[in-house]
């Protein structure tokens, strides 16, 4: 399997499929490079390079210690690009993975990167404070912190079941699959990258890097997520950047790429075409 070594020694696992201009995709939290298999698999037949790592704590990649913050994390993609001379790209980041994506442009991509997608993403910042009075409280994500240290086994079976794919809404129909393959991609991870990871994604401040982003960035949310409300998160990040283009999608989940990839991937085609 390919890895690439970072300076601090961390395995980062990594998919690369195909070639002509690159797509790197960045996953969201808990989950690994496995939960863009639909949409590597559609860029891929459409003539592009598609790209995606296991975030360092996660899936394949080292369960590291230590590195577990947003900078680190920006600065591992940083080195997979270099490594790979990723140039012309068009970087994806759902749920976390948009907070990494809006970091790595904004500090690292400078040259390399033509354009940016956030989806469903958590810049500018996720928890409540003076400055971002819509956000969620903090016992929140305690809440979280307190499922996964108690059972992360059974934390990663409700979290699928319930809020992320809209599963627990009157008449939704859980698929099995789906549920199970987060729980697989959950689990292959460490516990406690992922402790820290919840601080990470709630606590991280993107303003000043959607500001800095100067590539046309596409940002797309569901209107009933219960993950990342819309409201603090797609509309405000759309205010900061300078080349946004905003679309929200009625009633869609937080896990809309797996649950409406039919209508999500030639919406991103779309927009990397343009």
């Amino acid at each position: 399997m390919p890895y690439i070594t970072t300076k601090d020694s961390t395995q980062i696992f990594y998919k690369d499929w195909g070639t002509g201009q690159p797509i790197v995709f960045h996953h969201g939290w808990p989950l690994s490079a496995d939960d863009w298999d639909t949409q590597m698999l559609y860029f891929l037949q459409k003539g592009y390079r598609v790209i995606a790592h296991d975030r360092r704590g996660h899936g394949r990649s080292t369960q590291t210690s230590g590195g577990n913050d947003m900078d680190t994390y920006a600065a591992d993609v940083a080195e997979l690009a270099n490594a790979l001379d990723l140039r012309d790209a068009v970087h994806i980041g759902h749920s976390t993975g948009g907070g990494e994506v809006a970091r790595y442009v904004a500090r690292h991509g400078k040259g390399r990167v033509a354009k940016a997608v956030l989806v469903s993403a958590v810049p500018p910042i996720m928890v409540k404070s003076e400055k971002n009075p819509g956000g969620l409280p903090i016992e929140v994500f305690d809440g979280l912190r307190t499922q996964l240290a108690a059972n992360r086994a059974q934390f990663y079976r409700d979290v699928p079941t319930g809020p992320f794919y809209g599963f627990n809404r009157p008449g939704a129909q859980t698929i099995d699959g789906v549920v199970d393959n987060w729980w697989r991609q959950g689990m292959m991870g460490g516990a406690n990258a992922h402790y820290e990871c919840i601080k990470v994604f709630s606590e991280t401040d993107f303003t000043s890097d959607l500001e800095i982003i100067d590539v046309p960035t596409l940002v797309l949310h569901g209107d009933d997520d219960q993950i990342v409300p819309y409201q603090d998160a797609a509309l405000l990040s759309a205010k900061i950047l300078k080349k946004a283009t905003l679309k929200i999608f009625p009633g869609y989940p937080h896990g809309m790429l797996t649950t409406h990839a039919d209508v999500l991937n030639p919406e991103i085609l779309a927009f990397i075409k343009a």
